[in-house]
């Protein structure tokens, strides 16, 4: 398994869903798993495939911010680290034995070219941004028309594009990322009073702020809060009536600030997904306000599951539906409820992973 993202430790948010998602494969009794990502605590039997030179390099990279940071904030640097990314990721693919190779993002798939060994390519929201910069749809199609492929993005409303630039080299099978079982286990208590906290917990850039101050200036003050978490990764600035807490990690979250909060809300115009996040908080038992984006309608069916908001006098709409407590906890409890059913949890991700992996074998036998 390949990645450019993974914790240093339990408190670091970057790649919480690579250590999930090796984690969840390694808990299998049928599956060996080599992961070369950057250095942090490994899940009990998984193995390490990064040389010690390739650790330093992927640790300095994460510093950085991540490839995509790079392309955001700095294209110079970026050119010369996405070859050497390449680079290094090529003679792993090469010197690592392997039986199918599991590459998590579009980008790391490329130095595949030159193998055959069939290859699982989890594709992410972020990836479309990658599909839109001139001629990588014909690289990529190079690299897949040399192996046994699945696409596997984590959310439905990928498909069509990828049937569309792909189909006819790979199969496309989504398949939803899960969620931990401590999630499941919050127990709800909004605070009593007249103070709401309402929850934004989102790399900070502008995509992913997106409408958030603008829509929300007016409606967040002392009585109703906002409370934002997470990396400043562009240089913003931060409304008064926002309360900016930095990073965060799963366990402040689960025991802290799901608990009590009103929701999760997310204006975000990135290129999404399906928010972690989101399905974390759903899972929870917490309602999600989202700007309406394909990756959020695929996660939120408005008014049953969350609230859905297009415009400015929308998100005034659902925070006051949201925030009466019969709404809130019915909504709460069919988010929660839907997760269970629809996304399960990490070991059924895994099972699904491991399924696709035996198709791939079963073809190029």
């Amino acid at each position: 398994m390949s990645s450019t993202s993974y914790p240093e430790s339990p408190k670091d948010w970057r790649g919480r869903f690579i250590a999930n998602q090796a984690g969840a494969l390694a808990r299998r009794g049928d599956v060996r798993l080599s992961l070369w990502a950057p250095p942090g605590e490994l899940p009990a039997h998984v193995a390490a495939a990064t040389t010690p030179a390739d650790a330093l390099w992927l640790a300095r990279l994460s510093e950085q911010g991540g490839i995509a940071h790079l392309l955001r904030t700095r294209k110079a640097l970026a050119a010369g680290t996405i070859l050497a990314l390449l680079a290094r990721l090529g003679r792993t693919y090469r010197r690592q034995p392997a039986d199918v190779i599991h590459v998590n993002w579009l980008q790391n798939a490329l130095p595949l070219w030159g193998t055959k060994t069939p290859a699982l390519i989890t594709v992410l929201g972020s990836d479309f941004g990658l599909l839109r910069l001139p001629g990588m749809k014909v690289l990529l199609r190079a690299v897949l028309r040399q192996r046994r492929a699945i696409l596997a993005p984590n959310a439905d409303w990928m498909r069509p594009a990828l049937e569309q630039a792909f189909g006819d080299l790979a199969e496309i099978r989504p398949i939803a990322f899960g969620v931990d079982d401590p999630w499941f286990e919050v127990t709800r208590r909004p605070p009593a009073g007249n103070v709401r906290q309402w929850l934004a917990v989102t790399r900070l850039t502008r995509d992913k702020i997106g409408d958030l101050f603008n829509w929300g200036e007016g409606f967040f003050g002392s009585e109703r809060q906002l409370h934002l978490f997470g990396p400043m990764q562009e240089t913003l600035e931060l409304p008064s009536w926002v309360h900016y807490h930095g990073p965060t990690h799963p366990a402040d979250l689960l025991e802290n600030w799901f608990p009590q909060a009103c929701g999760l809300i997310t204006l975000s115009r990135h290129d999404e997904g399906r928010p972690q996040v989101m399905l974390e908080a759903m899972a929870a038992g917490m309602p999600v306000l989202a700007s309406d984006l394909p990756a959020h309608r695929d996660m939120v069916q408005h008014r049953v599951t969350g609230w859905l908001a297009a415009g400015r006098e929308e998100l005034s709409q659902g925070l006051e539906w949201l925030e009466d407590s019969v709404h809130n906890r019915v909504t709460g409890q069919a988010a929660r409820g839907w997760i269970r059913d629809t996304i399960g949890t990490w070991d059924g991700c895994a099972g699904r992973y491991v399924a696709a992996y035996q198709n791939l074998l079963e073809r190029r036998a």
